[in-house]
Protein backbone atom coordinates (compact mmCIF):
# COMPACT_ATOMS: atom_id res chain seq x y z
CA UNK A 1 0.00 0.00 0.00
CA UNK A 2 1.62 3.24 -0.75
CA UNK A 3 1.47 6.56 1.59
CA UNK A 4 1.25 10.15 0.62
CA UNK A 5 3.25 12.66 2.17
CA UNK A 6 1.97 16.12 1.67
CA UNK A 7 5.08 18.91 2.23
CA UNK A 8 3.83 21.88 0.18
CA UNK A 9 7.58 23.86 0.81
CA UNK A 10 10.39 25.31 -0.76
CA UNK A 11 13.07 22.26 -0.58
CA UNK A 12 16.45 22.35 -1.46
CA UNK A 13 17.26 21.57 -5.21
CA UNK A 14 19.09 18.10 -4.62
CA UNK A 15 15.96 16.72 -2.36
CA UNK A 16 13.71 15.29 -5.44
CA UNK A 17 16.80 13.46 -6.04
CA UNK A 18 17.09 11.94 -2.94
CA UNK A 19 13.78 10.67 -2.90
CA UNK A 20 13.77 8.77 -5.93
CA UNK A 21 16.90 7.33 -4.78
CA UNK A 22 15.03 5.73 -1.69
CA UNK A 23 11.69 4.93 -3.70
CA UNK A 24 9.74 7.35 -3.71
CA UNK A 25 8.19 9.57 -6.24
CA UNK A 26 8.18 13.65 -5.72
CA UNK A 27 5.79 15.67 -7.03
CA UNK A 28 7.35 19.45 -7.76
CA UNK A 29 6.69 22.47 -9.61
CA UNK A 30 8.92 26.04 -9.93
CA UNK A 31 7.91 28.69 -8.46
CA UNK A 32 7.14 32.28 -10.13
CA UNK A 33 9.67 34.67 -8.91
CA UNK A 34 6.88 36.01 -6.35
CA UNK A 35 5.84 32.46 -4.81
CA UNK A 36 9.53 32.26 -4.63
CA UNK A 37 10.09 35.08 -2.41
CA UNK A 38 7.42 34.57 -0.14
CA UNK A 39 8.45 30.77 0.39
CA UNK A 40 12.27 31.65 1.15
CA UNK A 41 10.72 34.16 3.92
CA UNK A 42 8.59 31.01 5.19
CA UNK A 43 11.43 28.60 5.07
CA UNK A 44 13.46 31.14 6.78
CA UNK A 45 10.62 31.17 10.00
CA UNK A 46 11.23 27.43 9.69
CA UNK A 47 14.81 27.40 10.16
CA UNK A 48 14.64 29.90 12.92
CA UNK A 49 12.43 27.71 15.01
CA UNK A 50 14.31 24.72 14.34
CA UNK A 51 17.51 26.54 15.88
CA UNK A 52 15.01 27.54 18.71
CA UNK A 53 14.62 23.42 19.37
CA UNK A 54 18.31 22.05 18.45
CA UNK A 55 19.31 20.44 21.48
CA UNK A 56 22.74 19.79 20.53
CA UNK A 57 25.50 22.21 19.40
CA UNK A 58 25.99 19.98 16.44
CA UNK A 59 22.02 19.94 15.72
CA UNK A 60 22.31 24.44 15.96
CA UNK A 61 25.57 24.51 13.90
CA UNK A 62 23.36 22.34 11.47
CA UNK A 63 20.15 24.38 11.93
CA UNK A 64 22.31 27.98 11.25
CA UNK A 65 23.87 26.09 8.20
CA UNK A 66 20.33 26.05 6.67
CA UNK A 67 19.27 29.46 8.05
CA UNK A 68 22.62 30.91 6.12
CA UNK A 69 21.72 28.75 2.68
CA UNK A 70 17.95 30.82 2.95
CA UNK A 71 19.77 34.22 3.74
CA UNK A 72 21.92 33.50 0.95
CA UNK A 73 18.72 32.58 -1.32
CA UNK A 74 16.74 35.91 -0.24
CA UNK A 75 19.90 38.17 -1.18
CA UNK A 76 20.46 36.86 -4.50
CA UNK A 77 16.18 37.31 -5.04
CA UNK A 78 17.21 41.12 -4.03
CA UNK A 79 19.86 41.32 -6.78
CA UNK A 80 22.38 41.22 -3.72
CA UNK A 81 25.36 38.95 -2.01
CA UNK A 82 25.33 37.48 1.40
CA UNK A 83 28.61 39.58 1.28
CA UNK A 84 26.19 42.91 0.56
CA UNK A 85 24.21 41.23 3.97
CA UNK A 86 28.02 41.12 6.13
CA UNK A 87 28.38 44.70 4.89
CA UNK A 88 25.25 46.12 6.01
CA UNK A 89 25.53 44.17 9.54
CA UNK A 90 29.26 45.32 9.88
CA UNK A 91 27.75 48.96 9.24
CA UNK A 92 25.38 48.27 11.98
CA UNK A 93 27.73 47.12 14.30
CA UNK A 94 29.63 49.79 14.18
CA UNK A 95 26.89 52.22 14.87
CA UNK A 96 24.39 49.99 17.10
CA UNK A 97 27.06 47.49 18.21
CA UNK A 98 26.82 43.84 18.76
CA UNK A 99 25.35 41.51 21.09
CA UNK A 100 28.72 40.35 22.56
CA UNK A 101 27.87 42.59 26.12
CA UNK A 102 24.44 40.03 26.40
CA UNK A 103 22.42 43.39 27.63
CA UNK A 104 18.76 42.99 27.83
CA UNK A 105 16.87 45.75 28.15
CA UNK A 106 13.70 45.86 30.21
CA UNK A 107 12.21 49.16 29.99
CA UNK A 108 12.41 52.93 29.12
CA UNK A 109 11.48 56.06 31.09
CA UNK A 110 10.46 58.34 28.81
CA UNK A 111 10.09 62.10 30.62
CA UNK A 112 7.26 64.33 29.16
CA UNK A 113 8.34 66.65 26.71
CA UNK A 114 6.97 70.02 28.48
Amino acid sequence: MEKVRVYDKLVRDNIPDIIKKNDGVPYTRILNDEEYRRELIWKLKEECNEVEQATTKEQLIEELADVLEVLKALAKVEGKSIADVIEVAQEKHLTRGGFEKKVYLEKVLVKEKK
